[in-house]
């Protein structure tokens, strides 16, 4: 396959995923304001969101004071902010047509019709009418994007360089949506026992934490379709070391980063070449880590610093795989 055919349908496939997510850690925020709380610590939540997304500065430069409404019109439908939902779903369909012979008719009507009806609900106010209603229907379209391609298209190079797209995206945002609170609450978590070196609990574990904990975390689990799951695998009452277990750890959790990175190492291996022995190699160290990890380990290290490493070996992985099958990135 042509590196530059590869570029359009995993950047088409990261593009889509990257929507998804964006409008899943949306919610999170957009729900969790609803809990009574100062207007303080809705402004950090809110802050915390932009710095996971590494967007601070250019919020700033566009909009000065952080507020719901503000983020809200960044993440959602500023044309200038390449990581809001409206530029990912312009980009995933532009890599899309790039590649129109190679896609089925029903991916890319799919993609098509996505942008489409995004452009006509951003025009109608939708957004700020019924956020919630309308993260869904992204998540949706998501959903309705993936399914297609599993259906409609032949399981050859094009099918798992747009899976591998996928699934590194997944882990990337599955990530950062896990570390959404440690953004917000400027608090590292080592686990509902865990001391702080210095004889005290934990701040993150404090009682008075226990119910907005319990909401917050119902929350996330909510963005990733995962409360259900979650009351299925541990029958018990939401407690944050088991949720990170699960998002973490649990290959049976398809939005968990063990699932994702066991898609992304069995794609990489139906594409490898004779230069990516390197990049393969390091997804299936990070693969085996997840595999072979316990969460009593990783929170012994602390569940923000985890993330923050998982994060920098993804990224090294997607240039890696840029290096290795795309088009080259010009300086």
């Amino acid at each position: 396959m042509l590196s530059r055919t590869a570029d359009h349908l995993f950047w088409m496939a990261r593009y889509m995923e990257r929507a998804e997510n964006t409008a899943r850690m949306l919610d999170v925020n957009y729900q969790t304001s609803l809990l009574p709380q100062s207007a303080d610590a809705a402004e950090k939540g809110w802050k915390g969101l932009l710095s996971i997304s590494e967007l601070t500065g250019d919020f700033a430069a566009r909009y000065g004071k952080v507020t719901a409404r503000n983020v809200m019109d960044f993440m959602v439908s500023d044309a200038s902010n390449g990581s809001s939902i409206r530029s990912c779903l312009m980009a995933a369909r532009e890599n899309a047509r790039a590649v129109r012979g190679t896609l089925t008719t029903e991916v890319w009507e799919t993609q098509n019709q996505t942008w489409l009806e995004f452009q006509r609900m951003v025009s109608t106010g939708a957004f700020q009418k019924d956020p919630g209603s309308a993260f869904e229907w992204v998540k949706f379209r998501s959903h309705l994007s993936r399914g297609v391609t599993v259906g409609t298209m032949l399981q050859d190079e094009a099918f798992h360089f747009l899976r591998i797209g996928s699934f590194l995206e997944r882990a990337d945002n599955t990530a950062r949506l896990l570390d959404v609170k440690f953004h917000a609450v400027e608090s590292e978590y080592f686990g509902a026992t865990q001391g702080n070196g210095n004889g005290n609990a934990n701040a993150s574990a404090s009682g008075k934490d226990m119910e907005y904990d319990f909401y917050h975390w119902s929350a996330i689990l909510r963005s990733v379709s995962g409360f259900e799951v979650y009351r299925k695998a541990y029958r018990n009452v939401i407690r944050p070391e088991k949720v990170a277990e699960l998002l973490i750890l649990r290959h049976d959790m398809p939005r968990s980063l063990a699932a994702c990175m066991q898609e992304v190492v069995a794609n990489l291996r139906m594409v490898a070449n004779e230069q990516s022995s390197e990049t393969l190699r390091r997804a299936g160290r990070l693969h085996s880590d997840l595999q072979y990890g316990r969460i009593d380990e990783i929170l012994a290290t602390g569940l923000h610093a985890y993330l923050t490493q998982f994060l920098e070996r993804v990224g090294t992985l997607g240039v890696g795989i840029s290096r290795d099958f795309l088009v080259p990135v010009e300086a």
